[in-house]
């Protein structure tokens, strides 16, 4: 699947996006699994209270399953403005 990555979350992770292969099952496994790999996404995923996440182009939560998923995006909330 692709990860993508937004914002100050691509900054601490150093990456806008990468092709991964997990076994995770939610996106809170997959959170797991890349803070797991360097400090960098232990640091990006440090507060996930901060963070939205959208699988497919459509906003979700960290508790949805990843059966299927293509693509899953990081970004902060946004703000209008």
């Amino acid at each position: 699947m692709e990860v993508l990555y937004f914002a100050w979350v691509r900054e601490r992770i150093g990456l806008p996006k990468e092709r991964i292969e997990t076994g995770a099952e939610t996106v809170a496994d997959l959170v797991k699994d890349l803070c797991a790999r360097e400090e960098r996404y232990a640091a990006a995923f440090a507060d996930l209270t901060a963070l939205r996440v959208a699988l497919d182009q459509e906003l979700s939560s960290f508790d949805a399953p990843l059966a299927g998923v293509r693509e899953v995006a990081f970004f902060p909330p946004m703000t209008g403005g």
